[in-house]
């Protein structure tokens, strides 16, 4: 019985671990300085691995600034897209749903090329391995 009962333990952890790293971990763009003018944010990502699953959260003052995912072109242009995609409360969360690069800018003023601006990788969600269980061998009751 107690094996049964070890057995079923055993079994809820490893249901839960692999959940809890599906939530993905959270990135506060700019750490402390948030997302505002006089930050490098190339140098803030740098060295930072971002999967899958993970959320970036742009914080700054509303009406000051605002977020918008962008194409390469519009990247290294500053090309705004249409304002309806704009992100705006200040508190903005976007989770990186998709591999490979993104790109992310603020349209307001001459923000994005005053370097106002994020450019990342994001890599395939990372999977954690876990030891294989410790098999204990059934032994029918009574032989």
């Amino acid at each position: 019985m107690a094996s049964h009962l070890v057995f079923f333990v055993f079994m809820l952890i490893a249901a839960i671990v692999p959940a809890i790293r599906a939530t993905g971990k959270e990135f506060i763009v700019g750490d402390e300085a948030g997302w505002g003018l006089g930050f490098d944010y190339q140098a803030w990502a740098y060295g930072k691995k971002f999967h899958v699953g993970d959320k970036l959260v742009f914080q700054y003052y509303p009406g000051a600034h605002n977020v918008f995912k962008v194409n390469e072109t519009g990247f290294q242009n500053c090309i705004r897209p249409p304002a309806t995609e704009a992100l705006t409360t200040g508190n903005d969360t976007i989770v990186l749903a998709t591999p490979g690069r993104k790109w992310y800018i603020c349209s307001v003023g001459q923000h994005c090329k005053k370097g106002m601006k994020l450019f990342l990788t994001v890599l395939p969600q990372a999977v954690k391995s876990t030891p294989a269980p410790y098999a204990t061998p059934y032994t029918p009751q009574g032989v």
